[in-house]
């Protein structure tokens, strides 16, 4: 997919946020769209389906939260790329956010070129969606589908954003083996982008309160897998 095809929305109710980090995307080729709030950053989201959504947490009439889960249950709009750009770096709010279904939570203030860099390695993960070889695996009374994004547990359809559903597929490609903590933020978020320690358990108690807890054990001080 080339540069010029890729669209961003930009959600943030200061107006220099919108005007400085659309200019900077804008000059790398991306096409970019902004709102000024969550309200409208749904109703743009919803009419554009941009590849990756860039959305501020405290916004008037919809926070960022809310808004970040109607998009998710929004048909079309279930593996668009979502981060949070904000000023609110407590753990309380990084957990509030990836609960909702965001990619990656990134705080202000920050450098123009280093956010470039960032937007650049979430979008990463459009290219390497596409190399996938099996679109359909099962495991056990899992089957998933990388094609569709989508999850069937005991017949059951399961909706996943996108970041649990790539957990769940790189844990259950092998069965049984123990992951490593680094591992799986390297092949899930990409060792370009900086996520906090606790990114991983919030994604896996998620995982279990949809799949089943028991399909999945901890391994103090080395990762997680996947059991039968």
């Amino acid at each position: 997919m080339k540069t010029k095809d890729i669209k961003i929305l930009l959600v943030d109710d200061e107006p220099d946020i919108l005007e400085i980090v659309s200019y900077n995307l804008a000059s790398e080729g991306y096409e970019v769209f902004t709102a000024k709030n969550g309200v409208e950053g749904v109703a743009k989201a919803k009419k554009k389906t941009p590849h990756l959504i860039i959305m501020d947490v405290m916004m008037p009439e919809m926070d960022g939260i809310e808004a970040c889960e109607m998009i998710r249950n929004t048909p079309g709009l279930e593996n668009t790329i979502i981060t949070f750009l904000t000023a609110r770096g407590e753990d309380y709010s990084q957990v509030a956010g990836f609960d909702a279904g965001a990619d990656d939570y990134i705080t202000k203030p920050i450098k123009p070129k280093v956010l470039v860099s960032k937007v650049k390695a979430l979008l990463r993960r459009l290219k390497e969606d596409k190399k996938e070889v099996e679109d359909i695996v099962k495991v056990g009374s899992i089957v998933i589908n990388r094609e569709e994004y989508k999850i069937i547990n005991d017949g059951e359809e399961i909706v996943l954003p996108r970041k649990e559903f790539e957990l769940l597929s790189l844990l259950t490609s092998k069965p049984n083996k123990v992951f490593k903590r680094e591992v799986i933020l390297d092949k899930v978020w990409g060792n370009e982008v900086v996520v906090g320690g606790r990114t991983i358990d919030v994604h896996i108690r998620k995982l279990r309160e949809k799949i089943g807890d028991d399909h999945f054990k901890t391994v103090k001080g080395v990762g997680y897998k996947f059991v039968l």
